[in-house]
């Protein structure tokens, strides 16, 4: 059974493909979307290893750079499976913050319908 993390993560990436097949837009979108979410998702790991072991630790603002920039799905998939940043506060919200502005940024700057609203404004 998927979580809520997972779900939104899978959704997101099965629009990003339809959108991407169906408006002809270029791949590297979606593999940038999957490259930086499995370097993100190796980052959670190595602070969840580093965590246990009282060990030097990825800083929560590179974690929040890499959810911004693209790695969400990596980000939400790790907090799952490592059990990871699941309880701090305001990391969990500004997490979700990030997924929110990624996902505005996608939106407004990949799609079509998100470009031709952009360029109705300039």
């Amino acid at each position: 059974m998927f979580s809520l993390n997972g779900l939104v993560s899978l959704l997101f990436f099965v629009l990003v493909g339809v959108v991407t097949y169906w408006f002809q837009q270029p791949y590297w979108v979606l593999l940038g979307y999957a490259v930086l979410s499995v370097i993100t998702f190796f980052c959670y790991f190595k602070d969840k290893r580093a965590a246990k072991r009282d060990d030097w630790r990825v800083q929560e603002k590179a974690l929040h750079l890499l959810a911004l920039l693209g790695g969400w799905p990596g980000a939400l998939l790790g907090q799952k499976v490592f059990r990871h940043k699941t309880q701090k506060q305001p990391f969990k919200s500004i997490l979700w913050l990030t997924v929110i502005v990624n996902i505005g940024c996608y939106v407004v700057l990949v799609t079509p319908m998100g470009r031709e609203w952009l360029a109705s404004y300039w």
